[in-house]
């Protein structure tokens, strides 16, 4: 790298050097009268982006002048990118489904066991022998639906998220319900009673 950038600095610092070339060696086109053309020459530039209307007609002239435009052409409007409506793409590890059903699960889970709870004096273990299965899996399946429905259609949650309740609100909701159901199972499992 130090010898490159020493060439090229010793290019630029020592000017340019004129040597003398024989020229009674070298062939040019004017050495040969067969070579010679008989047709004008011209430069044609053309941008890469925008062709010219007219490409099959070769230039003759060396110049050619612009169009005018008032204006530049208006841009093309931002493109939503599609939403994959795909069952597997949904329920993917990194899809828009899982987190949301669990969490809308888990709040409802945790509220209707601390309600429960306050009402009955159970446990969570006691208000799952007791029935609570049929009531889980009727849930999931409702909640699981209601959950799927809309992204089925290409409806996005973000594209509904408005006001106090958005999209992220609701995700981190779900997330402090799906601790909060364990901690109180956990708690509760420990504690070999109810939590109040």
């Amino acid at each position: 790298m130090a010898t490159a950038s020493f060439n090229m600095q010793s290019v630029f610092a020592g000017g340019l050097t004129i040597r003398k070339i024989n020229t009674n060696n070298l062939f040019f086109a004017g050495n040969f009268p067969n070579l010679k053309r008989k047709f004008p020459v011209g430069v044609r530039c053309m941008a890469e982006r925008e062709p010219m209307k007219d490409e099959s007609a070769p230039s003759t002239s060396a110049a050619q002048p612009l169009p005018k435009s008032s204006s530049p052409p208006p841009p093309p409007p931002p493109t939503k990118p599609k939403v994959s409506t795909k069952f597997s793409d949904l329920l993917a590890f990194s899809g828009p489904a899982p987190e949301r059903i669990n969490g809308r699960l888990a709040m409802v889970g945790f509220v209707a066991a601390l309600a429960v709870e306050l009402s009955k004096g159970e446990n969570v273990f006691a208000q799952i022998s007791d029935g609570g299965v049929s009531w889980f899996l009727g849930t999931t399946a409702i909640l699981t639906l209601a959950s799927l429905v809309p992204l089925f259609q290409g409806v996005t949650v973000e594209s509904k998220s408005k006001g106090f309740m958005t999209s992220n609100v609701e995700l981190w909701n779900g997330r402090f319900a799906m601790l909060g159901l364990v901690a109180l199972a956990f708690t509760e499992f420990v504690k070999g009673g109810t939590l109040i």
